[in-house]
């Protein structure tokens, strides 16, 4: 089948009021070139998977719909998305329609004018609630720390990526995939560019404290060694303070032929140290088993059917033919 120029990758979750609104719009795209749509049902709870199957009957333009069996998350609906996405260049968008689809094309604009492998889109204004967007601008300053990304850069799940920073990403095989950690290992040709962020139309962000939680620890644990480096600054830092409260104790017993009292100090200092202890024998535990999980492969999704519509169909029987 001859591929398109674009790819559009859309997970979806909780997504059945707003994806038939968005495809619908990026069906109507004139893209040069040709695009094709892949839905990710990420084992939504809704009938999500229902709505997205009558796309495949009705859809003017190639369209694939891979059914997962379980979610483990959404940057690993993403990835199994890409492994399906055939474009030149693939854009990854949410299904909840805070990303105006005649961006799509703008950002599509930008990746052939300047010849970067990833274009992020960047808010002009966040339409989040306040504590996602403090969350996200933790998430984006910490990633300047770990993730050697470029300073000031954006990172979103609205993104332009070329054919050859979608094969880097979809070689990693392991359970704990971080899209933007893996971009950014593998090229320095990221851009960014600044789109429209609309108000949610339809429920809730599905991303919650918790998720989020885990979304840092992959960044965190994935992609560096920071934090075991940090925790060794750490012990360090508390080695020597020890050790000057140690020669400061004794030099008043001797000197000033007195013992500090300290039973108020002596508590906060050993709480003070098992908390630390506890603290870095948890990160070498979130590293030991992730690794455990990794070796024992443990999915990274689980694909129950891959679905094509009636378009992309016809364009595998007309490329048939072509090659007899």
């Amino acid at each position: 089948m001859t591929a398109p120029a674009l790819s559009i990758v859309i997970p979806v979750y909780n997504g059945a009021q707003s994806i038939g609104a968005l495809v619908v719009a990026l069906q109507e795209l004139a893209v040069p070139g040709g695009h094709e749509i892949v839905l990710v049902n990420d084992c939504s709870p809704d009938n999500s998977l229902e709505v997205c199957r009558g796309f495949l009957v009705r859809s003017p333009v190639p369209t694939t719909l891979i059914d997962l069996a379980r979610n483990f998350g959404e940057h690993n609906a993403v990835v199994a998305g890409l492994r399906e996405a055939r474009g030149a260049h693939v854009i990854t968008m949410d299904d909840d329609l805070q990303n105006p689809p005649g961006e799509v094309v703008r950002l599509l604009q930008h990746a052939h004018r300047t010849g970067a492998d990833v274009v992020y889109a960047r808010p002009i204004e966040k339409r989040h609630a306040g504590w996602r967007n403090l969350g996200s601008r933790f998430a984006n300053r910490i990633a300047d720390l770990v993730l050697d990304k470029p300073k000031g850069l954006y990172l979103s799940s609205f993104r332009c990526l070329s054919a050859f920073a979608v094969r880097q990403v979809v070689a990693y095989e392991g359970p704990f995939p971080y899209v933007d950690g893996l971009l950014l290992q593998v090229t320095q040709r990221v851009e960014s560019l600044a789109v429209e962020h609309l108000p949610r139309a339809h429920g809730r962000s599905n991303y919650t404290p918790r998720r989020l939680v885990r979304l840092w620890l992959s960044m965190f644990v994935n992609f560096s060694v920071m934090p075991l480096r940090f925790s060794t600054v750490t012990g360090l830092a508390l080695s020597a303070l020890g050790i000057a409260g140690a020669i400061w104790a004794a030099a008043s017993a001797l000197f000033f032929e007195k013992t500090p009292p300290g039973w108020a100090s002596l508590t906060v200092a050993v709480m003070l140290l098992s908390g630390v202890q506890l603290l870095i024998l948890g990160l070498l535990g979130e590293y030991l088993g992730r690794l455990y999980l990794t070796v024992n492969r443990k999915p990274q999704t689980v694909v129950r059917e891959v679905l094509h519509s009636e378009a992309a169909e016809r364009g595998q029987q007309r490329s048939a033919i072509r090659r007899v």
